[in-house]
């Protein structure tokens, strides 16, 4: 069950941080935009650690508030979740 749980993390943050990269491409492009609800989405169910290294590796969202403070404080409930459940 944990090596399952592990691939899911893996993997979700992995979507994230590409979906980060990709919304910064389109904004540059001037293309439609990938919604932050979604990227909130993505953080929320266990991407939070893609989504914030996404965001600083492609300078992306780093000056609205939400998701300078919001990525990092769902990291930190996520990484709590898991030492409570010992994934």
């Amino acid at each position: 069950m944990g090596e399952k749980i592990l691939w899911y993390i893996a993997a979700i943050n992995l979507i994230s941080l590409l979906y980060m990269g990709e919304d910064k491409r389109r904004a540059k492009n001037g293309s439609w935009r990938i919604s932050e609800n979604t990227l909130f989405l993505l953080a929320a169910i266990g991407g939070a650690l893609g989504g914030l290294v996404g965001m600083y590796l492609f300078r992306h969202k780093t000056r609205k508030s939400a998701f300078v403070f919001g990525f990092p404080l769902l990291l930190i409930v996520q990484i709590g979740l898991i030492v409570y459940f010992k994934f």
